[in-house]
């Protein structure tokens, strides 16, 4: 490994006209990169690391971000880590990068997203990238990569009632521009020449960081593939406290297999509304199931084994999470999770031998407590109605000039050249698909002509990122490049079910099946025959 301090570096790149450059591969060397800069920076360290005959596995979905998981063997990587800090902020930023060797260098660059509080998930997204011929980067944003240090209990505040402002900005924006203008100095650096296309890629937060690079960072990527976005992060991180509001308003806490029961009624109900029995309501808009009719009726608990009674609490908070939160008159405030969808992320419990009381999921637990009350200890179980509506508005007021990715003008974007592609899985569990959808629908109200640069798909029965018994794009990433480099716009993207595609993660597919998701408004329709066959299906 070398190291090289570069305090205060502010001397230009000098590099050859990329027409001129040779394919060879500079030194795995901090030398190679002492001319980095970055405006409004200072690097204060380069190290490198030559890793060679990597190989790893697809332990997970998160680690092969919007992919069919692959087995990786045989990966040489230059490793490239730029220490850096924002002179005055008090902050301390690493972006890591990972560089094929020029014989292996597609001539691509790539940014890979976090996820959660996180803003870069760690290097292994940066493994499948690699072995794919990209060069790319993640940002640690300023804080840990890892649970629960990445989590803002440990950095959002400078001290009780102060808002750390500089990492929550490096976090939303900030170290996304940053990295994306390192890599690129980087690319320039060991290859001799600049990146012929540049493509962003995440998920959830990840999905959100892409938004922001379209609509704040317009010319950063040619190609953004930004899915199941945490966009309407302002509303929907508020609206996922909704179900522990309405238990604790109940004073009951509704037992997991009651919910599974609920969940398993609904999916029984509006399974077929798409003309096929097989596990996955590819309409849910359309199911209009009322969790009351289950109230009083025994099923066989799935996750027990035992014989569970429904009750009529367990039908209210169901119901509830389904239509989302209210006000105190009523009126809507956000959307739901989708009938049929998991409840065990958002009506989370906690149980001793002597009662239960509601668990929140962490992520707007800390929104909210951090970030708007400015008190780790602030009591959640103290949220009522009117306060619960303070909170939604607060949380815009505040915040949207920082973390807000759901401004439908991507005009600086389309005059860029860009494309935006997303999906979102309809069984998602943690961000509600309906603010995705109506996100789309807001950029093409604003722009008529946004299927240029602009394209949204729905994904029946995918959970949050990938897995579910639906259908998932593991090939959306090269329908995107596809679409930049040879202007084929995505009219459908192909998709899967894949039983066990990700080792170690339930509710998966239990069989091969195939279809082609259809680009929003449109939705897929069955023609008949083999429903496990694209064939099968159709778009309208």
């Amino acid at each position: 490994m070398s190291r090289i301090m570069m305090a205060g570096a502010m001397v230009l790149l000098s590099l050859a006209a990329p027409s001129l450059a040779q394919e060879t591969s500079q030194p795995c060397d901090a030398d190679t990169f002492q001319n980095l800069t970055l405006f409004g920076g200072e690097i204060l360290n380069i190290t490198t690391q030559i890793h060679t005959n990597l190989t790893f596995g697809p332990e997970s979905f998160l680690t092969q971000t919007n992919q069919f998981p692959t087995n990786i063997t045989g990966l040489d990587v230059c490793e490239v880590t730029v220490t850096y800090t924002h002179p005055g902020q008090n902050d301390t930023i690493n972006a890591l990068m990972w560089l094929p060797q020029s014989e292996n260098w597609n001539g691509r660059f790539m940014g890979i997203g976090g996820g959660g509080w996180a803003t870069g998930s760690g290097v292994v997204t940066l493994q499948r990238p690699a072995a794919d011929g990209y060069a790319a980067i993640i940002t640690d944003g300023g804080h840990p990569m890892v649970p629960p240090e990445s989590e803002p209990p440990f950095w959002g505040l400078t001290s009780t009632g102060n808002v750390n402002w500089a990492l929550l900005q490096d976090f939303a924006a900030v170290a996304l521009d940053d990295a994306a203008t390192l890599g690129k100095g980087i690319v320039r650096a060991f290859y001799g020449r600049s990146q012929d296309y540049s493509y962003w890629n995440g998920c959830s937060t990840g999905g959100r960081q892409g938004h922001m690079m379209a609509q704040r960072y317009a010319d950063q990527f040619d190609g953004i593939l930004a899915t199941a976005p945490a966009i309407n992060w302002n509303e929907f991180l508020i609206a996922e406290y909704w179900p522990q509001l309405i238990m604790n308003e109940l004073g009951e806490y509704p037992s997991p297999c009651e919910l599974e029961a609920v969940r398993l009624a609904a999916l029984e109900a509006c399974d077929s509304l798409d003309g096929v029995e097989d596990g996955v309501i590819s309409y849910p808009g359309q199911c209009d199931f009322d969790a009351s009719t289950a109230v009083g009726k025994v099923y066989n608990c799935t996750l027990t084994g035992e014989n569970v009674t429904v009750t009529s609490a367990a039908a209210t908070v169901a119901n509830a999470t389904w239509a989302g939160p209210v006000d105190a008159n009523g009126n809507s405030l956000w959307y739901g999770l989708t009938p049929g969808t998991t409840f065990d992320a958002l009506v989370n419990i906690s149980c001793t031998d002597d009662a239960c009381v509601g668990n929140p999921f962490s992520i707007p637990k800390d929104w909210i407590s951090i970030f708007l009350e400015r008190d780790p200890d602030f009591d959640m179980t103290t949220i009522n109605r009117t306060s619960f509506a303070r909170l939604m508005r607060q949380s815009v007021n505040r915040y949207d000039s920082i973390t807000g990715t759901n401004d439908p003008d991507l005009t600086d974007f389309r005059a860029a050249g860009g494309k935006l592609l997303t999906w979102h899985g309809l069984a998602d569990q943690l961000i509600f698909p309906n603010g995705t959808s109506s996100y789309a629908e807001r950029v093409k109200a604003l722009d008529p002509d946004a299927d240029e640069y602009y394209r949204y798909f729905e994904a029946p029965g995918i959970f949050h990122c990938g897995s579910g018994p639906g259908w998932f794009p593991g090939d959306a990433l090269q329908s995107l490049v596809d679409w930049v480099e040879n202007g084929v716009a995505p009219e459908v993207l192909e998709a899967r079910a894949i039983p066990d595609m990700w080792p170690g993660v339930p509710g998966g597919a239990t069989e091969m099946r195939s279809a082609n998701l259809c680009r929003y408004p449109k939705v897929m329709v069955y023609n008949g025959g083999d429903p496990n066959v694209a064939e099968s299906f159709g778009c309208q």
